[in-house]
């Protein structure tokens, strides 16, 4: 199996374990996924498909450049951002991306991302809807949040899907890399949803599950009275652990 092939069907396995119904991470059209396939061309989920039926006709490869290079704009229209989503596609008859490709090809470009996985996560969501949005992205509860989400996530302001929310997503990521030194695990759209990103399907996944289980906790927790935090020098002796590191490479994050 050549790589083109084995990095679609690892996408398709990645889109179905994210929209598996049981998980009550998305429902009809949500979420979307993508994936790079080298330096110049990447895979995404097409526009009004749904992650836990994909099918190979529902992925477009697209060029990255023309997304990058509209990702710098000031002003754009929708008709022109319309209109790079389908000059951008590989093969002309290929379904219409899905418009958050923009944002998918910005983390894509990013070094040793090779997975990106969206999600409208119901508990993720409940907390990302109400006041406390910023407790449950800027601190963490648990070990195991540490390991696989990272010392803190990214949280961008509800934004316009499309070439503004991708905007956003760039200078919140690039906020975090000059605070903490490294890429973060997770980005949170406020009234909107999740996404997470690395090197393999592992990584994307265990950073979305973990941040789902963390928001059940956090709403748990905020029913009597918490959550409680862990400080500051518990998240970076978690983050600087030997066996942690080990952990995280044997999970493939």
């Amino acid at each position: 199996m050549d790589n083109l092939e084995t990095t679609r069907q690892k996408l398709l396995q990645l889109s179905h374990d994210l929209g598996a119904e049981h998980r009550h991470l998305a429902i009809l059209g949500e979420g979307n996924t993508s994936a790079r396939l080298g330096p110049d061309t990447f895979l995404v989920k097409a526009s009004g498909s749904s992650l836990g039926t994909l099918t190979e006709a529902d992925l477009v490869e697209c060029y990255f450049e023309p997304l990058l290079a509209l990702l710098e704009a000031e002003s754009v229209s929708d008709e022109a951002v319309d209109t790079a989503l389908m000059a951008c596609r590989v093969q002309p008859e290929a379904k219409r991306p899905s418009v958050e490709a923009l944002f998918h090809a910005y983390l894509l470009s990013l070094p040793g991302v090779a997975f990106v996985g969206h999600t409208h996560a119901i508990a993720v969501n409940s907390i990302l809807c109400s006041p406390r949005a910023a407790d449950y992205a800027f601190h963490r509860t648990t070990p195991d949040e540490i390991v696989c989400c990272g010392p803190a996530s990214v949280l961008v302001p509800y934004t316009d899907p499309g070439i503004w929310l991708a905007q956003e997503m760039r200078a919140g990521t690039q906020r975090f890399r000059e605070e903490y030194g490294i890429l973060p695990r997770v980005i949170l759209l406020l009234s909107h949803g999740i996404v997470t990103f690395g090197g393999s399907v592992e990584a994307v996944k265990a950073s979305m599950f973990m941040a789902v289980k963390a928001a059940h906790t956090f709403l748990g927790a905020a029913s009597l009275g918490g959550p409680q935090f862990l400080p500051a020098e518990v998240i970076q002796r978690i983050l600087n652990r030997t066996d942690e590191h080990y952990r995280q490479k044997a999970l493939n994050l």
